[in-house]
C-alpha cells in the first residue's frame, strides 16, 4: 500500500498492537464482521490476529475452556466455500470463522432454562404420576398434588438411576446442574429421598439427530439398553448430594461444550428408605441445567460419534421470530428496520439486497448455496456464508 493510500488507514498508521486494542473494545459481533468488509486488508489483519476467537472469549468467559479442543481437535466445522493453498492460513481462516459463528450464536447471557423435555428414566414407580416430566416443574407441588418422578424401590442402596434430558439447542456451553430432591409432606417424618452423590453425562443420540418424529425416536430407545443408545463425550466427577429439600447447585470444573444436546443426570446410591415398604427410594422434584445454547436460527449436524459437528444457519428461523413481533423493550427504529425486513422476505427479494438488509440488520447475510465467491461481502457473524438449511 503507498504513503498515500496509507493516510486514511489507522491500522497502518497506528501499528498492530494499538489496532487490537481498539478492535477488541467493540462489544458486537456484527461490529467486528462490518470491521472485515471495510477492506481486505483489515479483513486479513483481523483474521491474522484472531480477533474473532478474543472477542469471542471477551463476550463468552466459559469458552476459555474449550478453546483448545475446539482448534486442535477441530471439534466444529464452519460453512467451507474455498480452499487455501497455506494451511497455517487455512487454520487462521477456519479458526475465524468457528469463533464468528459462535460469538453469533451462543446467547449472550447465562440461561437456567437449558434444559426442553425429558427422554428417560432407568426406572419410575409410578407411571405417568411420578413421570421424570414432571421434574421440569420448578414446584414440588402443582395444585393441591405433589411433582415429583420416583424411582422404584430397591432393597440395595447401592443401586443407581439415570434421568435423560434434551436440552433446547444441539449446541449448549454448560456450566451448572441444579438438583432439588423431593421431601414427601404426605409420609410420616417428612423424609427427604435424595440420593448419596451425583453424576453428569453430555453427549449425543447415537441415532441421527434429523429423525421425523419423536415417536420415532421414543420408539428406537425403548428398544434398547441405555448405554446402547447414546455417545457420552463428558463426564463429570462425582458431587455429594445433601439430604435436604433444597435446589443444590453442582457446578462444572470447567464449562464445557455439549454437542447434540443430552444430559444424563446419574444419581448415585440411596439414603431413603420407605417406611411402608422397608425398600430404597429415590425422588426428584427438580432438574435445571444452565448455560448458553445456541439461538434458535443456529443448530447443528453431527458429522462422527465422536461430537464432531459442522455448524447451520437457518435464515427461515430468524425471520419467523422477526415476524412474530420484536423482542420484549425494542422499540423506534431497530422495530421499523425488522417491520421492513419482514415485508421485503414476504415479497422475495435479490439476494444482495438481502445481504444489505441482514448487514444493517446484524442478523449476518445469506447467500444461497450456489453462491461461493469468497470475495462476497463476508457475514456479520462470520467472514462466509451461512449454510442455507
Amino acid at each position: 500500500m503507498s504513503t498515500k493510500e496509507n493516510r486514511g488507514d489507522f491500522v497502518q498508521w497506528i501499528g498492530a498492537d494499538m489496532s487490537i486494542q481498539v478492535f477488541l473494545h467493540l462489544d458486537d459481533p456484527s461490529d467486528l464482521a462490518r470491521v472485515c468488509s471495510v477492506s481486505s486488508s483489515w479483513r486479513h489483519f483481523v483474521i491474522a490476529n484472531g480477533l474473532f476467537k478474543q472477542l469471542c472469549l471477551k463476550l463468552l468467559p466459559e469458552m476459555r475452556s474449550v478453546a483448545h479442543v475446539i482448534e486442535v481437535n477441530n471439534m466444529i466445522e464452519p460453512v467451507r466455500v474455498g480452499q487455501s493453498d497455506c494451511m497455517e492460513w487455512e487454520c487462521l481462516n477456519r479458526n475465524h470463522r468457528v469463533f464468528a459463528q459462535l460469538a453469533q450464536g451462543l446467547t449472550p447471557f447465562l440461561q437456567n432454562d437449558c434444559i426442553s423435555e425429558a427422554i428417560s428414566a432407568s426406572s419410575t414407580d409410578n407411571h405417568p404420576e411420578e413421570s421424570i416430566w414432571n421434574t421440569l416443574e420448578p414446584n414440588d407441588k402443582v395444585g393441591r398434588g405433589a411433582s415429583y418422578w420416583s424411582s422404584k424401590g430397591q432393597s440395595d442402596p447401592a443401586v443407581p438411576e439415570a434421568l435423560v434430558y434434551k436440552f433446547i439447542a444441539n449446541l449448549c456451553l454448560v456450566t451448572e446442574i441444579h438438583i432439588q430432591p423431593f421431601q414427601a409432606y404426605f409420609q410420616h417424618g417428612f423424609p427427604i429421598y435424595s440420593s448419596k452423590a451425583v453424576r453428569f453425562r453430555l453427549g449425543h443420540y447415537k441415532l441421527p439427530l434429523q429423525l421425523e418424529n419423536n415417536v420415532t425416536v421414543n420408539s428406537a430407545i425403548n428398544q434398547n439398553s441405555m448405554d446402547d443408545k447414546f455417545v457420552w463425550t463428558y463426564t463429570s466427577p462425582e458431587y455429594p448430594m445433601a439430604q435436604e429439600n433444597c435446589l443444590q447447585k453442582f457446578k462444572l470444573p470447567e464449562a464445557v461444550l455439549c454437542i447434540g444436546g443430552i444430559l444424563q443426570v446419574e444419581l448415585l446410591g440411596r439414603v431413603q428408605r420407605q417406611e411402608m415398604d422397608g425398600l430404597y427410594y429415590i425422588c426428584i422434584s427438580h432438574v435445571q441445567a444452565v448455560g448458553r445454547p445456541l439461538s434458535r436460527p443456529f443448530d447443528v449436524e453431527i458429522l462422527d460419534p465422536t461430537g464432531k459437528c459442522s455448524l447451520k444457519y437457518f435464515p427461515q428461523r430468524e425471520y419467523s421470530m422477526l415476524s412474530h413481533g420484536s423482542p420484549k423493550g425494542e422499540t423506534g427504529a431497530t422495530s421499523r428496520w425488522h417491520a421492513l425486513t419482514v415485508r421485503l422476505m414476504e415479497r422475495g427479494v435479490r439476494g444482495w439486497e438481502n445481504m444489505i438488509l441482514n448487514t444493517l440488520l446484524g442478523i449476518g447475510p445469506v447467500v444461497e448455496e450456489d453462491e461461493s465467491d469468497e470475495e462476497l461481502l463476508e457475514d456479520d457473524s462470520d467472514d462466509e456464508p451461512w449454510h442455507n438449511g
